[in-house]
């Protein structure tokens, strides 16, 4: 068998996650693979982009333990360097994971004998560009969303969107979402956006609670960009993936572009998108 370095992420606060991620990488040491455990700390800061998490690039393996949060963290920590990502589910939802807690060691079992799918999900990128600058002040990469929210006691935020470039339309609404199709059973899903095939590469721009006419979302290609100049009274908060990373001020330009690297989840075949829907919401054929 061929030694293997896998790392563990379990959420800090499920205690259960952290004792299976133990117990597992005590069963792998015994047998002569590397193992580390990861500290769940927020992978982005408006400042200085993404932190770097030490010994992640010489993984062969990120296991995440918790709710899909957790997973978007593990991706986020991972993702230049390309570590496949298996997540365990101890979460509500679980679109993201594909092994239950009691079927971990299986599912290394058959990541190790090279039984697995790799499943290729796209990703976003996002950059803030100051007025009148040219190049970014801060830059991060979604699995799920983008999202420009109005700040707290504010009543919406402004925003000429463009899209290729092209000035499309000006939004007034609570907040401007862009996800990817993994993302779209996220806010945007939340937000009464259309829920896609994970499968799918393109990004869809969703307006919350839109002061206007038009409130509709948009599923663009995954070539095309979405631009957004913020206009107005007030900024707007930055959200990447759930997490906050400050805020966006007048004048601010907000890119929104296909990410440069995919995200790579480790799958095993036995789940498919449509039934994962089913089963979370609770759906019956008639």
């Amino acid at each position: 068998m061929t030694m293997a370095a896998i790392g563990f992420l379990p959420h800090s606060e499920r205690p259960a996650a952290i004792e299976l991620a133990k117990e597992t990488a005590a069963w792998l040491d015994d047998m002569g693979h590397e193992t580390a455990l990861v500290a769940d700390q927020t992978p982005l800061r408006m400042g200085g982009g993404t932190v770097s998490v030490p010994g992640v690039d010489g993984l062969d393996l990120l296991v995440s333990l918790g709710g899909d949060g957790t997973m978007l963290r593990a991706v986020g920590m991972v993702l230049p360097a390309g570590v496949p990502v298996m997540g365990v589910n101890f979460g509500r939802f679980g679109y993201l994971t594909s092994v239950e807690p009691e079927g971990l060691r299986r599912a290394i079992e058959r990541f190790l004998a090279g039984d697995y799918e790799l499943d290729r999900r796209m990703t976003v990128d996002a950059s803030v560009v100051a007025k009148g600058a040219k190049t970014p002040r801060f830059s991060a990469t979604a699995l799920n969303d983008i999202t420009m929210a109005r700040p707290t006691g504010m009543h919406t935020i402004n925003a000429n969107v463009g899209i290729r470039g092209q000035r499309f339309l000006s939004y007034a609404a609570d907040a401007m979402i862009v996800s990817t199709a993994t993302g779209s059973t996220g806010y945007n899903l939340s937000a009464r956006g259309p829920i896609i095939s994970p499968r799918l590469r393109c990004l869809v721009l969703t307006p919350v609670a839109a002061h206007m006419l038009f409130d509709r979302s948009l599923v663009l290609d995954s070539m095309d960009d979405v631009s957004f100049e913020l206009q107005g009274r007030c900024g707007a908060d930055l959200i990447v993936d759930g997490l906050p990373c400050g805020e966006i001020a007048l004048g601010e330009h907000l890119l929104c572009r296909a990410g440069t690297h995919d995200a790579m989840l480790v799958s095993f075949g036995a789940k498919s998108f449509e039934n994962v829907l089913k089963n979370k919401f609770h759906l019956t054929d008639r």
